[in-house]
């Protein structure tokens, strides 16, 4: 073996000793409440997906490519269906407390990093203020939809079905797209 190729992997075996390492950091620095937090959290998501599944499968069908108006309707009544299905819904459903730490403190690493007004820039961007949220009501039509920079939704529970994160103020939404409606939002977790 040439010693070129010796150094070659010795570099590779260094590098993925320091790659291995950042993950056990990252991996390490979940606490066992946090992980408690995630796995009922997911386990929630799992559980209204079915849910929006079940509601969905019952709605008339219509062509592949309806018009705006039967989009419309259809998204509406799912929405209807949804908000029957869970009246008994509350604030921290998804975000318990547990989720909304974990929320703040991700939110806390990323805009505290090198690139963190820039990130928060683009989260506030475009992002009106605080209108009065309501669990299973339609997400505001006046407002727009921020953005989700890939930094802050890399940390976060991966989302199934229609779900998404969004920003609305300060605070975190989980927002079914298919049927506009907001299932659970946190308090203010973007830092001032």
């Amino acid at each position: 073996m040439s010693n070129r190729m010796s150094r070659s992997i010795l570099c590779l075996v260094a590098v993925l000793g320091v790659l291995t390492g950042a993950v056990a950091v990252a991996t390490s620095a979940t606490s066992p409440s946090e992980a408690q937090a995630v796995g009922a959290f997911e386990a929630r998501v799992k559980e209204y997906v079915a849910l929006h599944e079940k509601l969905e499968a019952t709605l008339p069908k219509f062509a592949e490519k309806g018009t705006p108006e039967q989009v419309d309707k259809n998204q509406r009544a799912l929405g209807a269906l949804i908000q029957s299905a869970r009246k008994d819904a509350k604030p921290g459903d998804f975000f318990s407390p547990g989720m909304q730490a974990l929320v703040k403190r991700v939110l806390g690493e990323v805009l505290s990093g090198p690139d963190g007004k820039t990130i928060k820039a683009s989260i506030m961007d475009e992002n009106p203020g605080v209108p009065k949220l309501a669990l299973n009501e339609r997400y505001p039509s006046s407002v727009p939809l921020s953005t989700m920079p890939p930094e802050v939704l890399a940390p976060l529970p991966k989302l199934e079905g229609e779900l998404e994160y969004r920003f609305i103020g300060r605070r975190l939404i989980l927002l079914d797209t298919e049927a506009d409606i907001i299932l659970d939002f946190t308090g203010e977790v973007v830092p001032r």
